[in-house]
């Protein structure tokens, strides 16, 4: 980072600890890109980049986390400057010693004796200063980079539904599409559309429509019980399973329960209990295949889809 023109702030710092951890491949690629062009790292390039392949935090958050960094590393500075003045000092002591004793006049050596023990006293004092700020300092840089990636993390969330928006899906295709597959696994898609939710909207309101949203989310959110697993919403009525290490038969097994738990769903009154409405939804189910990226990817996996929709919807339909 210090070789590059860009600030030292929490976007700069993100987009470095990503680009270094290797978990964001899309990031990688276009800051090789960069990086062997021999153009530097300014602030510029930093957003751009950050917009692009980083989902954005809640920029209140960053604000307050961008100022509570600054106001730490001024701390830190300040006492760090002060630590060396006096080591300055300190040195000047050392050196009238060395020259009282060079002299051999004991009259000299003395009141040069009393000043460095004084001096050595403030300059242990000093140290300790600085590595009690340090070690404060640390530990809120940890509890800010906890903010940070919480704050990343609740950027890449569908606020209505609590799984991954489309940001959120975007990068974690890829980075499934990095990962080796084990022997006798796959990584598998699942591509979930609410069937005639048009028909919902219209006929019983958007309130109702975000209920079913709501619904749905949760069930896929229940239903993903792998850590690698994830679900996501990919717009609009339009969902997604991402099953890393997964055979094509468990992804459809899994695709199914979703589509049987749908349908089984009920959306009551909240005041009579009354049923107001039943949903189901549509699933197409695919493997990824070696020459895959996100795009072939997901192209097939809705290929299936529309071919579930075609026959008559509520239905999972698999495609290799």
């Amino acid at each position: 980072m210090g070789k590059h023109e860009a600030a030292f702030n929490p976007v700069t710092f993100t987009l470095w600890y990503e680009y270094a951890a290797g978990i964001n491949p899309a990031l990688t690629a276009a800051m090789d890109e960069v990086l062997n062009s021999g153009k530097g790292m300014d602030d510029g390039t930093v957003i751009t980049l950050y917009q692009k392949h980083i989902a954005p935090a809640d920029e209140a958050v960053m604000a307050k986390i961008s100022g509570e960094m600054e106001r730490l590393l001024t701390s830190v500075a300040q006492t760090a400057s002060q630590t060396g003045d006096q080591a300055g000092a300190f040195g000047d002591q050392l050196t009238g010693l060395n020259q009282a004793l060079a002299s051999r006049d004991v009259e000299l050596l003395r009141p040069r004796l009393t000043e460095v023990i004084a001096g050595t006293a403030e300059m242990k004092s000093s140290v300790e200063a600085l590595q009690q700020k340090v070690s404060t300092s640390q530990d809120e840089i940890n509890r800010l980079r906890s903010d940070l990636d919480r704050a990343t993390s609740e950027a890449l969330l569908c606020p209505m539904t609590g799984i991954l928006n489309r940001r959120g899906f975007e990068r974690k295709i890829e980075s499934l599409l990095s990962q080796q597959t084990a022997d006798g696994h796959s990584h598998c898609l699942v591509m979930l559309d609410i069937d005639h939710f048009k028909k919902v909207n219209d006929t019983h309101g958007h309130l109702m429509g975000d209920r079913v949203l709501q619904a749905v989310g949760e069930i896929l959110r229940t239903a993903v019980t792998d850590a690698n697993h994830a679900a996501a919403r990919y717009g609009g009525e339009e969902f997604a399973l991402l099953l890393p290490q997964t055979s094509l038969d468990q992804s459809i097994e899994l695709a199914e329960a979703v589509r049987n738990r749908t349908k089984a769903m009920r959306i009551r009154n909240r005041t009579t209990q009354e049923v107001l409405l039943t949903v189901t939804i549509s699933g197409g189910v695919t493997a990824m295949k070696p020459d895959d990226d996100a795009a072939s990817l997901i192209s097939r996996a809705d290929a299936a889809l529309y071919a579930a929709k075609n026959s008559g919807r509520d239905r999972v339909i698999a495609q290799a």
